[in-house]
């Protein structure tokens, strides 16, 4: 897909791995949509930093497990920039519980785990179709190697995000052969969310063949890839860890 002139929706990407996709398709020449929830500051910083590297922006609210303020936050969108040609999933949460901490996963964990990781998905994914469908677009969902190892910072998380792994392979079933939908797996990506786990870090880079985590720039790499150059993949969930599942195979 030729990504210059075209519009891109990134939820959740006020900060992160988010941040990292809206920028690297700014510089792409793409209009991008920047969603946040809760961090206004931080996504009025990233539309800055948009449009310093020449880009085109917009900052939408929307908290997406909740459906009607994600079709309002898409008819914003279209209202804005005319259309919407590409929609990258990335918004997540997570609540840490060790995984064998089985009654400290309460159902509030749950429940918030998959309304953004699962329900989030869908709606945005949802009300995204019909204009995805006419622009020949495209869908990339940021899952988690937790969707395939059932580890991570919860159950609840693994199970989530095992879930957008499966919802990748059924919206490319669904939007074929109109909208290509693929997924990213990352390892540990150096985020806020690991801010203050250096050992953690320190022993997943160490059980990693390259050697190091994932950072942002990292997967929104991959994404940008997927976008202009995977013209004919779809239903695929691509891993990018640096190889970490090899050694814990």
């Amino acid at each position: 897909m030729q990504i210059r002139s075209k519009t891109a929706l990134i939820t959740g990407s006020a900060t992160g791995i988010g941040k990292a996709i809206a920028l690297g398709l700014a510089r792409e020449g793409a209009n991008v949509v920047i969603n946040y929830s809760r961090s206004r500051e931080e996504a009025e910083a990233t539309l800055a930093e948009v449009e310093n590297c020449g880009g085109s922006g917009w900052i939408a609210q929307a908290d997406v497990s909740d459906n009607d303020q994600v079709v309002r936050m898409v008819q914003a969108s279209l209202g804005r920039f005319g259309r919407i040609d590409i929609l990258v999933n990335n918004a997540g949460t997570t609540d840490f519980v060790p995984l064998e901490d089985l009654d400290g996963l309460l159902d509030a964990y749950w429940d918030r785990a998959l309304g953004v990781n699962v329900k989030g998905m869908f709606h945005t994914s949802r009300a995204c179709a019909d204009e995805l469908r006419k622009n020949k677009g495209c869908i990339i969902n940021i899952t988690s190697i937790a969707g395939f190892n059932g580890a991570g910072s919860s159950i609840a998380y693994a199970a989530s995000k095992a879930a957008g792994i499966s919802i990748t392979k059924s919206f490319a079933r669904v939007l074929a052969p109109d909208v290509r939908v693929n997924a990213i797996a990352p390892g540990i990506v150096i985020t806020r969310w690991v801010d203050g786990q250096e050992e953690h870090i320190q022993k997943y880079s160490d059980k990693t063949p390259l050697g190091r985590p994932a950072y942002p720039e990292d997967v929104a790499d991959m994404t940008i890839a997927i976008i202009r150059d995977g013209n004919f993949m779809t239903g695929q969930t691509i891993v990018v860890d640096g190889g970490w599942s090899l050694s814990s195979s």
